[in-house]
């Protein structure tokens, strides 16, 4: 096994991952991702699956991966597999799919597209959603840790000048009993400069001007709002404090559908041939109050709209 220096991995990671734009905290990237992803799978609701069939394997493949082939499999009947893509056709599209599941006899398995198996697509380029999941993943940890940053920045911090060790323990235990609360504190003369002001200062740096949490915490909300606009969720974009006017929502409303309207075509299509293919009654529509009902609750009258 070949083995590489950390110059060549540093370099070859960059042009994916470049360092210096992501949030440190994975953990928190990974709860945002897990956060985003499973607000993705939800904005389309799922009608006549087959019992036997496991919905988050499903979900979890077609959303990742950005496809699925649906085939019988001899003892299964139809079932989805993931799977991965060989040859083109005249159209430069995929012509076969392969099947490797090692529980599946005679695996890998090859099927033909439209001929013994249905590729269900997401997109249109055969594309998952991970990238847009972790994109806005990363942006939400970022702001969250930069505001974390911030509030902890923004403690009031005291500097003491201590001549030994004796007298820093001194100014320790002092400090120990203000932040307990104690209405009281007492202390020796000798802690106090010789002309008898405090030998310790205040460490601000205008904390007031530099607190900028609740901006970074509206700008999150910001993220979230956009990530919604992306896979076809319903939003209200917050930052805008005025009414909003009818003709900004209908472009927001457009916006927002776009995209994931061709995801719900696309995902259509595959669903027409898997039922005509093997006598499935799957279906695929909006969830209550998406598409064109996301915005049944507003006033469109006198111009504007009023949120309810």
């Amino acid at each position: 096994m070949e083995t590489y220096n950390y110059d060549f991995l540093n370099l070859y990671n960059a042009y994916r991952e470049p360092s210096t734009v992501h949030c440190s905290d994975t953990y928190m990237v990974r709860y945002f991702t897990r956060y985003l992803f499973q607000k993705a799978i939800s904005v389309f609701e799922w009608d006549g699956m087959p019992k036997y069939w496991s919905k988050d394997f499903f979900l979890y493949v077609l959303y990742a991966r950005g496809y699925l082939a649906i085939t019988d499999i001899p003892g299964y009947g139809p079932i989805p597999q993931n799977c991965s893509l060989r040859g083109l056709n005249i159209f430069y599209q995929p012509k076969e799919v392969i099947i490797a599941n090692p529980a599946l006899k005679g695996s890998p398995i090859t099927r033909t597209i439209d001929q013994d198996c249905v590729l269900l697509k997401l997109t249109p380029d055969y594309a998952g959603i991970i990238d847009i999941v972790s994109i806005y993943a990363d942006k939400m940890a970022l702001c969250l840790e930069s505001a974390g940053i911030n509030i902890l920045n923004s403690k009031l911090a005291y500097v003491f000048a201590s001549k030994n060790k004796n007298f820093a323990e001194a100014f320790k235990k002092m400090f120990d009993q203000i932040n307990a609360g104690n209405p009281a504190v007492f202390i020796d003369k000798d802690l106090m400069n010789e002309d008898g002001s405090p030998s310790w200062m205040t460490f601000t740096q205008d904390i007031k001007s530099n607190f900028i949490a609740p901006e970074l915490i509206e700008l999150l909300k910001q993220i979230e709002n956009n990530f919604d606009a992306e896979i076809g969720l319903p939003n209200n974009p917050t930052e805008k404090k005025e009414r909003l006017i009818t003709d900004e929502v209908n472009a927001n409303n457009a916006s927002t559908f776009a995209k994931s309207q061709l995801w719900l075509d696309s995902l259509k299509e595959g669903v027409r041939k898997a039922n005509n293919m093997f006598g499935l009654e799957l279906s695929v529509e909006w969830r209550e109050k998406m598409g064109g009902e996301a915005y049944a609750g507003m006033d469109l009258t006198a111009g504007s709209v009023q949120m309810e």
